[in-house]
């Protein structure tokens, strides 16, 4: 056989499978032609939102993959220093306008929008961050506290700030996402300093909600803007502060 044949009879082959591919959907299509009754096509249509739903949630994935592949830079670009009776804290972070600007920005160009839900309960409140992909699958992140009642603050100001703070980083932790000081991103903890691990962090933070210790005035006292960055050399120190708490 000849190439140009080789070539032709090539060309006359049909496209593989993806043509091919029966959604349920065209099945119910098939059902209601040939008359079937309603049992068999009320278990078609569950069939079929079942095959949506995955089907968008393997589009989230994929779009947040994108997103990771070129994550949006945050920089902590406010400056905070106060003094009370204990001494003077200082620390650097992002603020809520910082991580939104950077990080609703890049999910937008991915089809992906964002919601808070809060909800305040026995003096507890939650922020729950909402992820939600333009084909409808949703994932969320929730984080709870108590209202940040330092620095003098009213009670509407302390609700208000705990949930600045809640909103935050359930927006941080909902895109994988971490702020950066602005000249040197290992300043404070010492460049390449241990962490403390996963574990040390849920103790942690089990152990403050145990002795009614806010976490916001925790991580002030810690000088981090969150437990996952402390130091492993001041775990200790860290248990014993909330020890201290409890007597």
């Amino acid at each position: 056989m000849s190439e140009q044949a080789l070539i032709t009879a090539d060309q006359a082959q049909p496209e593989p499978t993806r043509a091919m591919v029966v959604t349920p959907m065209q099945m119910l299509q098939v059902a209601m032609e040939r008359g079937a009754d309603l049992d068999r096509l009320q278990q078609l249509m569950d069939l079929q939102e079942r095959w949506e739903a995955n089907e968008a949630r393997k589009a989230y994935v994929a779009a947040m993959a994108r997103f990771k592949a070129n994550p949006p830079e945050i920089l902590k670009g406010k400056h905070v220093s106060f003094t009370t009776t204990k001494g003077t804290t200082e620390y650097d972070h992002a603020t809520l306008a910082d991580v939104c600007a950077a990080a609703t920005k890049g999910l937008a160009l991915v089809g992906i929008s964002h919601r808070w839900d809060v909800k305040q309960e026995a003096g507890r409140i939650t922020v729950t961050c909402v992820l939600t992909h333009e084909r409808g699958h949703s994932e969320s992140t929730s984080l709870t506290a108590n209202a940040d009642d330092s620095g003098g603050k009213n009670s509407i100001q302390a609700i208000g700030s705990a949930i600045t703070y809640l909103q935050r980083y359930t927006l941080l932790s909902s895109t994988g996402l971490a702020a950066k000081d602005m000249d040197d991103d290992a300043r404070g903890a010492g460049k390449g300093a241990e962490t403390i691990t996963a574990s040390q962090e849920a103790d942690l933070q089990a152990l403050a909600d145990e002795v009614g210790v806010a976490l916001p005035n925790f991580l002030k006292y810690l000088k981090v803007e969150r437990l996952a960055d402390l130091p492993a050399r001041n775990y200790q120190k860290a248990v014993a502060a909330l020890e201290n708490k409890r007597k």
